[in-house]
């Protein structure tokens, strides 16, 4: 089974060169703030998608259990050295485009700073919502081409794409930025009733993260966020949906399901999951269920 390309973080030190030494502060506070107002209460099982290293994890506190999902098995690492082995959290190394998971498994799924290395994004908001069950709410950031700086270095001509139009516009290797417009098209298409819009990350120049503290920063962007609903022109956008039409909840037990066949349930033992009707085999590696190519046999 193919898919689009990945964006592989394997062996990067991304939570260390960008978010903890790259001068990221202030949109971290500012993501912060916006999870704060966009998650529920409570859940009990929560899929982050693009978990990386664990950034965002200790926010979800509203959540029984959450399943730490990334294609790069040192991220996970990382993000166990972080958060610990504890029952709390399931640690999986999966292809977005083919969620190792039952239909109807969570009840609530998020996914920041991730899409943007979607090639197919509409596929992968579709696999999302295949696995979550009816209202789950399910929490989005994507990178906005329709931001300010983009509208003005095209009216000034230096930029040949349009922030206007409705394609996605790859800047570089499988970084994507996308219409507002569309992510809503997408959504509607996918079964999601938007809820809620927050623009992030407004103050995202340099100069101002040099002159003023971050917390200064994040404190006047959380009220900008709250223009979200009526236009989007900052560079990050986050949306709360809600899981709408039909659909199912798994049956108890119910967990991991094939992602080259699709059978479920899969045989579970010590060092690996086994399927039953293709063969195919995943390890299970210090903790981490690993989906990302079958064992040889």
């Amino acid at each position: 089974m193919t898919t689009p390309p990945v964006c592989d973080y394997e062996g990067s030190d991304y939570q260390k060169s960008f978010w903890d030494e790259g001068g990221r502060a202030y949109e971290d506070k500012a993501e912060e703030i916006a999870l704060k107002r966009l998650l529920p209460k409570s859940g009990k099982l929560l899929l982050e998608i693009g978990a990386g290293a664990g950034r965002n994890t200790p926010r979800y506190t509203g959540y029984e259990r959450i399943v730490l999902l990334d294609y790069s098995r040192t991220q996970l690492q990382q993000a166990q050295e972080r958060l610990g082995e504890s029952e709390r959290y399931i640690y999986v190394a999966a292809d977005a485009y083919r969620l190792p998971f039952v239909d109807g498994l969570f009840d609530g799924a998020t996914m920041i700073r991730t899409l943007h290395h979607m090639a197919d994004a509409p596929a992968v908001l579709r696999q999302v919502r295949r696995v979550l069950q009816p209202s789950a709410k399910f929490i989005l950031e994507y990178a906005n081409k329709l931001n300010l700086k983009a509208i003005l270095r095209y009216a000034l001509r230096k930029q040949d794409w349009s922030p206007f139009t409705l394609e996605q516009v790859e800047f570089v290797d499988l970084n994507f930025d996308f219409h507002p417009q569309a992510i809503r098209n997408w959504l509607a298409e996918s079964q999601f009733k938007l809820e809620r819009q927050l623009t992030v990350s407004h103050f995202r120049i340099g100069i101002l993260k040099r002159l003023f503290p971050a917390s200064f920063l994040a404190r006047l962007d959380s009220l900008a966020q709250l223009t979200g609903d009526w236009w989007q022109l900052s560079p990050s956008v986050f949306t709360r949906s809600e899981a709408v039409g039909e659909s199912v909840i798994a049956a108890e037990g119910a967990f991991f399901q094939c992602p080259q066949c699709e059978h479920a349930p899969l045989d579970e033992k010590p060092d690996m999951l086994a399927c039953p009707h293709c063969g195919a085999k995943y390890a299970i590696r210090n903790g981490i269920y690993d989906f990302r190519e079958p064992l040889d046999t």
